[in-house]
């Protein structure tokens, strides 16, 4: 009998290492582990300890020995430079074994970390995987990212090499990296030996002889190599992450438990087969471009598709269905803030046309997505829409509507269930578990399951006070929410997020429900103002449809009587202003929190991720026009 999500999630509980045991048969292992969990050091699990692997083998080589090495492994997609192309299993797996060679050649050795600042190109994907291929720990940076904080993560991850390519292209703008590079290494006290670089026609860098090393020259003369089994628990990879102050958190993900989880995942939760062609549209430089760009697609035998573009402006808001119907895209994975663009551009969806035929799923995923935008998106697109919760520091879902096990009803709001392996609960401010329905934080009871991070990089102290101190024997994940009565988790909030009116604690993430209800609405978002009467207010900013013309005095009064509706009296909702645009990360996540200091009056710093610095400028000017700061 097929076992239902329930009973799944029950036995991973129950029985994680029967149940993760069995996960793990579907990996290729050099060494097979004898012990699938060890819990001897809390909170450091570790996943098949004793066991030996190469993830690269698994992504590639296993693939081409079973006989499908003419299966389409990668697809390139990108408007920007209107070009189109595909690597098979085999043609991927030479070319990666061809940069491994070079990076031997460089002195790169088994545990020697490697920085990949590229941009959105089959050779940043073909670095993780060589890096991986001879056990070196690659730490992607965000291409174009800031000097400074390149440098921050040149002095923590202290690479051997470098390895970059002269531009990225993001829309119309050619942004040269090499500067950027340069300064950064200048800035950085720790040296690399060296840069490989890759020449990009549109904006080819000039190269330091001794120091920087053609890509393509290194490349043509290299000797292929081979995969090195290296121990489950080895470090795969270091990926930053914004911390509150000061040094970046680089977040460790191994290798075994990584491999099992995702390629489990992979059917669980996405339904996805060999051959199916999956699309995550996020960038490599983010856990999602990792875990599902570069690393499971490849594990499962999919076609994994690097689009090189925007959702709109690439040429316009029909990018996106235009590849699914051009390379036949079974699974659209990307952010609300995606589908949310889109939308603005072409609220009633004329650019979709029947483009979509191939999909079968859209998961959703990286922010909170709001009610409108998931049903806006299930009417065009006639799919289930799966919002999916998750972080850079689970690297694969915590909750989520697993359509590989059993396609649950959809719940406005909901990512669905907690995902098994995860013991997802909410908790008081005394680590109190809560009834049905109660506004907390959300935690996970340990063992975290297989594929979660297992340190910050050189900081043990760090990981265990920055996530199990508050709540010993849970991982803090800085959201706050509720579980319902049938197991249904709603993330409303960053735990930062919930604001405070005269004694009454609210979630941004409900005011923001009501206010994306209203018709001329495209994204908003809530920041909690300080208030002297109160404590605290919450301020709307609203951004607008295309083409609406209607007053904004009217939409803002009725936008304000929509959460009176939805929400009550109690959430004093009276400050409502429209704005053309908010600050986003690149990843697309909305900066509440230097909005909140903005107006409040307090010292803020634009976040190295930030996708237009210019925007907090215009959010300012839209603030004064409000009186805020208002001194209080």
């Amino acid at each position: 009998m097929t076992e239902s999500i329930r009973q799944s999630y029950q036995r991973s509980i129950e029985q994680p290492e029967e149940f993760w045991g069995e996960a793990a048969g579907a990996i290729d292992w050099h060494k097979p582990p004898t012990q699938v969990l060890d819990q001897g050091n809390p909170p450091f699990t570790r996943w098949f300890a004793d066991g030996e692997l190469n993830i690269c083998h698994n992504a590639l080589d296993h693939h081409v020995d079973e006989g499908n090495g003419d299966r389409v492994a990668l697809i390139y997609d990108s408007p920007v430079t209107q070009t189109s192309t595909q690597y098979s299993y085999l043609e991927l797996r030479n070319e990666v074994s061809k940069i491994a060679g070079v990076l031997v050649g460089q002195g790169v050795e088994c545990g020697d970390r490697v920085v990949i600042y590229m941009p959105m190109i089959p050779q940043a994907v073909m670095a993780m995987l060589a890096c991986a291929r001879i056990g070196a720990i690659h730490s992607v940076v965000f291409g174009g990212f800031a000097a400074r904080e390149l440098a921050t993560r040149i002095d923590d991850a202290r690479p051997k090499v470098i390895m970059s390519a002269s531009c990225g292209i993001e829309g119309s703008r050619v942004i040269a990296y090499k500067p950027l590079l340069d300064e950064a290494i200048s800035l950085a006290s720790h040296k690399p030996l060296g840069s490989i670089v890759l020449q990009r026609e549109q904006c080819p860098a000039s190269l330091q002889p001794g120091f920087d090393h053609d890509w393509e020259a290194l490349a043509a003369t290299s000797t292929a190599a081979q995969c090195l089994p290296v121990p489950s628990t080895h470090p795969l990879y270091i990926l930053y992450t914004s911390g509150t102050t000061g040094q970046p958190k680089g977040v460790v993900h191994d290798t075994g438990g990584y491999a099992v989880a995702l390629k489990w995942s992979m059917k669980a939760i996405y339904n996805c087969d060999p051959g199916d062609v999956f699309w995550a549209a996020s960038d490599v430089g983010w856990v999602v471009g990792h875990s599902y760009i570069a690393y499971a697609p490849l594990l499962k035998g999919c076609t994994t598709l690097l689009y090189e573009g925007k959702p709109v402006g690439t040429p316009d808001a029909g990018a996106f269905w235009r590849v699914i119907q051009q390379h036949q895209v079974s699974t659209l994975f990307t952010a609300p803030t995606a589908i949310r663009a889109i939308r603005k551009e072409d609220p009633d969806a004329k650019l979709l046309g029947d483009q979509t035929k191939s999909l079968r799923a859209l998961f959703l995923a990286g922010e909170r997505c709001d009610p409108d935008t998931l049903a806006w998106a299930q009417e065009m697109l006639s799919v289930p829409v799966i919002d999916h919760w998750w972080q850079t520091e689970t690297g694969w879902a915590i909750c989520a509507n697993c359509l590989g096990i059993e396609q649950l009803p959809v719940i406005s709001g909901s990512p669905t269930l907690a995902v098994p392996g995860y013991q997802v609960q909410i908790l008081n401010a005394e680590a109190e578990v809560q009834e049905a329905n109660t506004l907390g934080a959300l935690v996970c009871k340990l063992p975290l399951p297989p594929g979660t991070f297992t340190t910050l990089w050189q900081n043990d102290d760090g990981f265990v006070e920055s996530y199990f101190t508050r709540f010993p024997g849970y991982y803090e994940t800085g959201d706050a929410g509720y579980i319902n009565e049938e197991g249904y988790v709603f993330v409303m909030a960053r735990t930062d997020d919930i604001i405070n009116v005269a004694g009454h604690r609210l979630s941004t993430g409900a005011i923001e429900e009501a206010l994306s209800a209203h018709p001329d609405v495209a994204e908003c978002a809530v920041i909690g103002i300080a208030d002297k009467l109160k404590g605290q207010l919450p301020l709307g900013m609203l951004v607008l449809k295309s083409g609406v013309e209607r007053g904004k005095e009217e939409i803002c009064a009725e936008a304000i009587q929509g959460v009176r509706d939805h929400v009550g009296p109690v959430a004093a909702f009276k400050l409502c202003t429209i704005v053309d645009r908010l600050p986003k990360t690149r990843s697309g996540k909305i900066l509440r929190a230097t909005m909140r200091a903005i107006a409040d009056g307090e010292d803020y710093k634009a976040p190295a991720t930030i996708d237009d610095p210019e925007i907090l400028a215009e959010i300012t000017a839209d603030l004064a026009t409000m009186g805020y700061p208002s001194g209080v």
